[in-house]
């Protein structure tokens, strides 16, 4: 597996966080009707039973929004990608089709709370350290372009910053040709619902992905 450690400056602002690392080969494409009817139900479920208040309270984004605020960023302004996913459904909005990897790590990240980021492993370069965005680093945001990091929780490989809880970086952006795939679940509140989310993200990967060498761990 890729390593994958949290750094001290990170440590410093939540002692009790966890990242769960998922590895695997896996087969994308560009569209899976079988896994739009499960995403499409816990869309119905959401849109029926939450609001913006109840999202925002939720105990995983509760606890990123208190990450975001502790590390100096407005989780308001920068929304983290869980909360931003159910509040797009909860507006009466779809959520966008992109393609079979992407479409299912929302899935996983909307049942669980967590926001997720999901990347072609084979574009991560070296081993990947979680610390703290700081001004100036470049960074552009999968749909969003320049992407003011600072302060924001990052994942950071070899050559620079590629994940954050409110946006991927394009560079290890998941594609059609994607075969070598890395999930990093950034769990502010510990780890103790990670062993379930794992467990559940493995049977979509089987199912939807033609999964093989799943391997996961849990960091501290």
């Amino acid at each position: 597996m890729i390593e994958v450690s949290i750094g001290q400056e990170l440590k410093a602002v939540n002692a009790g966080m966890a990242l769960g690392v998922m590895e695997c080969c896996v087969r994308n494409s560009e569209y899976n009707a079988d896994l739009w009817v499960e995403i499409a139900d816990l869309t119905a479920e959401i849109r029926a039973n939450l609001t913006f208040e109840a999202i925002k309270e939720q105990p995983q984004i509760a606890a990123t929004r208190r990450m975001y605020a502790d590390c100096g960023k407005d989780p308001s302004r920068y929304r983290p990608s869980a909360e931003a996913l159910m509040r797009r459904i909860v507006k009466g909005n779809d959520l966008y089709q992109i393609n079979t990897m992407v479409d299912l790590v929302n899935l996983v990240s909307m049942r669980f709370g967590y926001s997720i980021g999901g990347f072609d492993a084979d574009k991560v370069v070296g081993n990947v350290v979680a610390g703290i965005g700081r001004e100036g680093e470049l960074y552009n945001g999968i749909g969003r372009g320049p992407l003011n990091i600072a302060c924001l929780p990052v994942l950071r490989d070899a050559v620079s910053g590629f994940g954050t809880p409110t946006s991927d970086e394009e560079r290890t952006a998941m594609s059609l040709e994607t075969s070598h795939f890395l999930m990093v679940v950034n769990a502010y509140d510990g780890p103790a619902l990670l062993p379930n989310l794992f467990d559940y993200t493995r049977q979509l990967l089987e199912k939807y992905a033609d999964a093989t060498g799943i391997e996961t761990k849990i960091v501290i």
